[in-house]
């Protein structure tokens, strides 16, 4: 999928530059690294953003089975279960952790302070208290940040072009993810310098997202703003259902809630930002600190729209998000 538009910002933190991978490793070292995810297993890891990693560390001279382990573990949407699964990557002696979030990364970070921990996506590291800075994250954590505060008021904007009059919108956001505080501030600052009122609602289960739906329509709000996070993304059916049934326009950060019936997205490239993490994970193993790693943020991001279900809704796509988008989908 390709690059779209500088909507936001020239981000200007430098690309880590991936070495030849005839000089990946020393002959005979076998690495281990842990995999600690919020979500479900997915049927094949190849197939997932996930498989975006591996063929980083391919690229790279690492292949599982020879000179790879990947401890792969997933928690299920079971939080209550994320510390005991960090705790066994401890215990496996991995020499880097890669955490998929923010949730992730932050039970990966109470169960270690010396094992490096790579983060494959994070709204806002700073804010959610795993660096001290982007440029010198300092500590045993660095990795991949997907902005999304900053990508929020784009959400909205997005809304607005389509719904002029929108006078609500809701914020469906995770009470457990530190970095959805971040994205509330940034989207209701955006919000208030047009004149529409934000609503948020929590929810860090499936029950829990169905009772959401019934406040946001309870409060009369015109439109949904669905926060990046990995229950909203295993449950992106059930939320791109729930939109349509109550005729409410969505927009998420990832491409999939559109194909899973959802109106737009827009957002960072997870699969970038997994194969760029392979980066750091190698870096790692040559003998970087991960406090001297800069946090990097996206170079890639996606549009997608989806045109069935506008038509479903009674909303016209301006021209303007049709020509801009990576895909529409008819």
């Amino acid at each position: 999928m390709t690059s779209r538009r500088g909507v936001l910002i020239a981000l200007g933190a430098g690309a880590l530059t991936a070495p030849l991978s005839s000089l990946a490793q020393p002959q005979g070292k076998v690495w281990r690294i842990g995999f600690l995810s919020t979500q479900r297993r997915p049927d094949s890891l190849d197939s997932a953003v996930y498989g975006a990693f591996q063929r980083g560390m391919r690229e790279l001279g690492y292949v599982e089975g020879k000179n790879l382990v990947i401890e792969w573990r997933f928690a299920d949407l079971k939080y209550e279960s994320l510390p005991g699964l960090a705790s066994e990557l401890v215990l496996q002696k991995v020499a880097v952790i890669l955490a998929e979030g923010t949730i992730a990364t932050r039970a990966a970070q109470r169960a270690t302070t010396t094992i490096p921990i790579v983060i494959g996506n994070s709204g806002d590291p700073v804010g959610s208290g795993f660096v001290q800075s982007l440029a010198r994250p300092v500590g045993n954590i660095t990795g991949l940040s997907n902005i999304s505060p900053d990508i929020s008021p784009k959400h909205l904007e997005m809304l607005l072009s389509i719904v002029p009059k929108l006078s609500r919108a809701a914020v469906l956001v995770n009470p457990n993810n530190a970095s959805h505080v971040a994205i509330v501030e940034s989207t209701s600052a955006a919000a208030q310098r047009v004149g529409v009122n934000i609503l948020q609602v929590q929810a860090k289960t499936p029950p829990e997202i169905a009772n959401a739906f019934s406040k946001i329509v309870q409060a009369r709000a015109g439109a949904v703003i669905v926060a990046r996070d990995p229950i909203f993304h295993q449950q992106r059916i059930q939320i791109a259902e729930l939109a349509s049934k109550h005729r409410l326009p969505s927009i998420a950060a990832r491409w999939e809630f559109v194909t899973a019936g959802g109106l737009m997205s827009y957002g960072a490239s997870s699969t970038d930002n997994y194969q760029r993490a392979a980066t750091y994970v190698d870096k790692i193993f040559k003998g970087a600190k991960p406090g001297d790693l800069p946090i990097e943020q996206p170079t890639k991001f996606e549009m997608f729209i989806n045109g069935k279900t506008a038509k479903a809704l009674g909303l016209k796509i301006p021209q303007t998000l049709l020509t801009g988008a990576d895909k529409v989908i008819e």
